[in-house]
């Protein structure tokens, strides 16, 4: 199988680790950036280059775009599918996702539980916003064009009107998150994989902080995750519309409440905290994809330096 890793760089770690376990079950693995990747529409088919020679030989692709590269690495991947390419994480999927606010809703919709949310195009109603979502401690993120996520606790009403003269004027959005303190303030990461559960952590954020890292001084540990969790973790997955994702949820009493999916998650937590080969499970994941679209997919083929052609759909 040939695979293909979108991705910015082959030294991240989560991309080195897709490449290895690839490379260890006998396939090919390339990483190729989303931006050197140019293409085409009109005529008789899609295009698809890279570095303006006939984009290589695939068989599936992995994306891993990148924030900073958002709406044309999404492009890219649309690309792909119009051609006909099987894709771990659809476009569509990873979109999904990266609106914080459509996620939510999506999952609210479908009966999944996620903390008391509310959004407004400004912040002049903030105070009242803090109201519907059950009055203080909240989280107040500012949602850019771009869709980073500035992110602040407010646990007082000091702190809430400091937030309020910090961002009046800038024109984000403003979502206004219930913040739930789950058993001692730990949440859950539970890595999705094909429909399945293939690792869990429990977090807990270092004393006055909020990230959820290792890098920033959080606690993680693995955890077996109730069935209902699980259950939960999954059903997200697949209403979200992703093949892989990080689904982070909060502990709390009656069950979960997922607050945020994440589309193109970090393997190294997982894998050192759990001893989980998740890198080893996505290129299962893609070969089982694979195995169920056999027909030849459509890309074009030919040497470096070649004049470009047009890629034919299958």
């Amino acid at each position: 199988m040939h695979l293909t890793i979108l991705s910015r760089s082959s030294a991240i770690y989560t991309t080195r680790r897709l490449v290895e376990a690839a490379r260890a079950r006998g396939h090919r693995a390339r990483v190729l950036d989303p931006v050197q990747v140019e293409m085409g529409l009109g005529g008789t088919a899609p295009a698809l280059y890279h570095r303006r020679a006939p984009f290589p030989r695939t068989d599936v692709v992995i994306p891993r775009i990148a924030l900073s590269v958002n709406q044309y690495g999404l492009a890219v991947v649309n690309q792909l599918q119009l051609l006909g390419v099987t894709v771990l994480n659809s476009a569509q999927g990873i979109s999904a996702s990266r609106n914080k606010m459509r996620c939510l809703q999506l999952l609210a919709g479908r009966g999944i539980g996620v903390p008391l949310t509310v959004m407004a195009s400004d912040a002049s109603g903030l105070k009242d916003m803090v109201k519907h979502v059950g009055g203080l401690p909240v989280l107040v993120k500012l949602v850019a064009q771009s869709e980073k996520t500035g992110l602040m606790i407010c646990e007082s009403l000091p702190s809430l009107e400091a937030a309020l003269e910090a961002i009046l004027g800038l024109g984000q959005n403003i979502v206004v998150q219930q913040y739930v303190k789950g058993a001692r303030g730990r949440d859950l990461r539970a890595f999705v994989v094909g429909g399945r559960v293939v690792a869990a952590l429990r977090r807990r954020p270092r004393a006055g902080r909020f990230a959820r890292t290792l890098a920033r001084g959080a606690r993680i540990e693995a955890c077996r995750l109730p069935l209902e969790d699980a259950r939960v973790a999954v059903e997200t997955a697949r209403v979200v519309g992703l093949e892989v994702c990080a689904v982070d949820m909060l502990e709390v009493k009656g069950g979960p409440l997922v607050f945020e999916v994440n589309s193109s998650p970090g393997l190294r937590e997982a894998e050192e905290a759990c001893g989980v080969d998740v890198a080893a499970a996505i290129v299962a994941r893609a070969e089982e994809l694979r195995a169920a679209r056999p027909a030849p997919l459509g890309l074009a083929r030919g040497r470096r330096g070649a004049a470009p052609r047009r890629a034919q759909l299958p």
